[in-house]
């Protein structure tokens, strides 16, 4: 009776439809982008496993369906146990080989080799997953049969079977969907909250009258928000610049407007210009207007360089449009965010063209991240035809963004898919942690642009068509810090890509998405040109980066 009861809870098993699972944990521990631990490869084995499972159950229902001829019992069995024998060796293999692959992917990074792989851990773990999802699957098929059995009494079987998968997906949808608003509203309700209570805890507000949120301030310090409170109230100051260069220096100018200071993109921009307006912005010689990251966000790695590079001579301005973290601001506020870039560079730009060519200040674009998205969408290159701005910086660009898509695709032919060139080199150059954009055939033309990614950054080369071919840079020898034993499989490596999304924010300075100040100075150089600089310049202020000023590392701690 025992044996009855879990011979119907767990169903009818096919091994078959196991072996190919198996395949797909044993592709799931070869390398991809950044190293994994026990746990995290042991939930990847699980998920990609589970999935093997459920393609091998979907090609043999259709196989079925299709009344395809089958093999004889016996040679069926036969063949099993063949694939069997060498699916076992294969994923032996893979198992005694996967801890020299992630301990080489390691040492790229500069990471301390890992003494054992965790398979204890890895195996247990993976078990678990592939029970959750095997359980889970075995509910969504007694749904199904309860379904059809309902219209096995009012239409003919193979229409009650057609039927049937259309009424599951359909309740699964909106099962799904309803749990997703549920979360979305909590996380949106614990973040609002939390927003409000930073409000509350804001420090006081500066009393230079020449800082945003001052008295003299047009924009309400308790608004603002603890990320642009932050970023208003650090960096270097006249005295730490003039220190570093030995130059007269003055008080670089920041200004941030906070989602909770205007009702609308377009009044938190007026607001903005408003301000850089009051506090002398457009008398300065560099002004650049900056894309937060989704929590509102800005690197001081990013910031902090370009001030002493200027002589503290410049302006930088930004403005928030989600208390977000970037992954749920992407997905649930993509268009705000959109949408208060574009409101920002309009009306800077709007009125930074009225100016006196000869006087006004080169007017520069950047973002970091979801920051890099908005900014290049703001960036009309038609609007600004007519007056351009002078550049443009952006680091770690998200897949999806459209413009660095186009110029990806531009690339000269044989130059790497990581870091292209693009025709010349006079428009548009790319950096990373082995570049910094200063090579190219030809010299800078009136426009600079640069990109600044990673070679193992996911976020930037993720590829939602991965899960049925290699992505581009995949076809590429490996860069430096990229393993050799890259391997592609369809499904899988989707979802290995996909995890590395999640793992890359905590990934080494100069790897994944962690990108750091020592890396900015130098396509900030190519950029933004800074008078009299020399290369001897850029090792000292990378020493002095190096040593600790304001940010060493400049990973979004959101």
């Amino acid at each position: 009776m025992t044996q009855n009861l879990a011979s119907r809870i767990v169903g009818p098993f096919s091994v078959p439809c196991l072996l190919l699972g198996l395949v797909f944990f044993a592709a799931s521990l070869t390398p991809s982008l950044i190293p994994r631990g026990p746990e995290v490869q042991g939930v990847l084995g699980g998920v990609v496993a589970a999935l093997g499972y459920l393609v091998g159950q979907i090609v043999g229902l259709l196989w079925r369906a299709a009344d395809m001829p089958r093999l004889p019992r016996r040679i069926a069995s036969a063949l099993t146990l063949v694939c069997a024998v060498v699916v076992l060796v294969v994923f032996a293999w893979v198992l005694g080989s996967s801890l020299t692959w992630q301990n080489d992917l390691r040492a790229r990074m500069g990471l301390p080799p890992e003494d054992a792989l965790g398979l204890g851990k890895i195996l247990l773990i993976a078990v678990g997953v592939f029970a959750v999802a095997y359980g889970l699957g075995r509910l969504v098929a007694s749904l199904f049969r309860v379904i059809r059995r309902r219209f096995y009494r009012v239409m003919p079987k193979r229409r009650a079977n057609v039927l049937g998968v259309v009424a599951v997906v359909v309740i699964l949808f909106v099962v799904t969907r309803e749990g997703i608003y549920d979360r979305v509203v909590t996380t949106l309700d614990e973040g609002y909250e939390t927003a409000q209570a930073l409000f509350d805890l804001a420090p006081p507000a500066p009393a230079d009258p020449n800082r945003t949120g001052s008295a003299a301030s047009l924009i309400d310090w308790g608004g603002i928000g603890a990320p642009g409170r932050d970023f208003i109230l650090s960096g270097p100051d006249a005295a730490a610049i003039s220190s570093f260069t030995g130059r007269p220096a003055l008080d670089p100018i920041r200004v941030y407007v906070g989602r909770a200071n205007g009702g609308t993109a377009r009044e938190r921009a007026e607001l903005a210009l408003a301000e850089l307006v009051r506090q002398g912005a457009f008398e300065r010689e560099v002004l650049i207007v900056a894309s937060p990251t989704g929590t509102g966000w800005m690197d001081p790695g990013a910031h902090d360089p370009v001030e002493y590079m200027h002589d503290g001579d410049i302006a930088t301005v930004a403005a928030q449009y989600s208390y977000l973290q970037s992954p749920l601001a992407l997905i649930l506020e993509t268009n705000t965010g959109l949408e208060q870039a574009t409101a920002l560079q309009d009306v800077v730009h709007g009125y930074w063209r009225t100016l006196d060519p000869e006087t006004r200040p080169r007017l520069y674009v950047h973002g970091l991240s979801l920051g890099a998205w908005s900014s290049m969408y703001a960036t009309n290159l038609f609007r600004l035809l007519d007056d351009p701005i002078d550049g443009a910086f952006w680091a770690g660009p998200p897949f999806p963004s459209a413009l660095w898509n186009y110029v990806q695709n531009q690339r000269e032919p044989g130059s790497p898919w990581v870091l292209p060139r693009i025709g010349d080199g006079s428009l548009v150059r790319y950096a990373s942690h082995v570049a910094d954009g200063s090579e190219a055939p030809a010299d800078w033309g009136q426009m600079r642009i640069v990109f600044l990614q990673y070679s193992s950054d996911p976020v930037v080369f993720y590829d939602p068509y991965s899960v049925w071919r290699a992505p581009d840079w995949m076809r590429d020898p490996p860069a430096e810090d990229m393993s050799e034993h890259l391997f592609f499989m369809p499904i899988v490596t989707q979802f290995q890509l996909a995890l590395d999304m999640a793992l890359s924010f905590g990934a080494p300075p100069g790897h994944g998405h962690a990108y750091y100040a020592h890396d900015y100075i130098g396509p900030w150089v190519q950029v933004t040109n800074p008078a009299g600089w020399t290369a001897a310049d850029t090792e000292r202020l990378r020493a002095h980066c190096d040593n600790g000023f304001q940010a060493g590392c400049s990973n979004d701690p959101t």
